[in-house]
């Protein structure tokens, strides 16, 4: 499987090309397009108890959908549901990550998908070497609640963390601004 991230960027793409037999696991709603050789199916990734507890912890999508080349090659497109820049992460089999909701776009079949109750804002994705506590932002609780901020995540140890520039909710605030509503 070979990708590549097209418009890099606010609105990117991923464009995967899939050899003869390929398949790929893909967050629900992330395809744009695919070739007539791709079929697509939707799954309950873990079983029915595993889904139902990603959708009510994380908010997360109960299902996944699998693309498979069957007819020969081809290739898709995904993007993501939120504004943002995607990362291709290479996985080797040992390193495991931590990502947050809506953090994951798409990856091979054998990529294992759990739930942590989680809700960050600017964080996306952290190596498992990486260790984290939760703590008030400033000093003083009122402080730290009136900063906006409110909880902070301090990391410590060897590994990656992976940012986001917005904070999904608050962009998702400021752009309700501008949405009309009906008047009664």
């Amino acid at each position: 499987m070979k990708s590549e991230i097209l418009y890099p960027g606010a609105f990117p793409m991923a464009r995967v090309q899939l050899a003869a037999g390929e398949s790929l696991k893909a967050e629900s709603g992330a395809m744009v397009s695919i070739s007539t050789t791709i079929d697509v199916e939707s799954k309950v990734e873990g079983g029915l108890l595993k889904a139902l507890s990603r959708r009510v912890l994380t908010g997360e999508h109960f299902f996944f959908q699998t693309l498979r080349a069957v007819r020969g090659a081809g290739e898709a497109l995904l993007a993501p549901t939120v504004p943002g820049d995607i990362v291709i992460i290479e996985l080797d089999g040992v390193h495991e990550y931590l990502v947050q909701k809506d953090g994951f776009l798409a990856g091979s079949e054998q990529v294992r998908i759990e739930s942590k109750m989680q809700s960050n804002s600017h964080l996306v994705a952290w190596t498992a070497t990486t260790s984290y506590k939760i703590e008030k932002a400033a000093s003083g609780w009122i402080s730290s609640f009136t900063s906006g901020e409110g909880f902070v995540c301090r990391f410590r140890g060897p590994g990656l963390v992976y940012l986001q520039s917005r904070n999904p909710q608050g962009f998702g605030s400021w752009i309700r601004q501008f949405i009309p509503t009906s008047e009664s």
